[in-house]
């Protein structure tokens, strides 16, 4: 069960910003991936939160870091 503190991997698709414009902001997020139209991150709650709150972007939280360590691990002792 996801806590508040968590950390999460999310993809943020900008509204009232460019992806670049996105970056250029204050945020201390973790970039992962730039695309065209989005942004992986890992960040926390609070913080995707406040881009929620400004209407700045789209956020779609897609795992916690946590969960998406141990799958990676997962994969990873599968594919030996």
């Amino acid at each position: 069960m996801p806590q508040k503190r968590d950390r999460w991997v999310a993809r943020i698709k900008p509204l009232a910003v460019s992806v670049d414009e996105l970056l250029h902001m204050p945020v201390s997020m973790d970039v992962w991936e730039k695309e065209v139209d989005s942004l992986l991150v890992a960040a926390d709650d609070g913080q995707l939160s406040e881009l929620e709150r400004r209407k700045l972007a789209n956020v779609q939280r897609l795992y916690t870091v946590s969960d998406y360590l141990r799958r990676l691990q997962r994969t990873r002792k599968q594919s030996e």
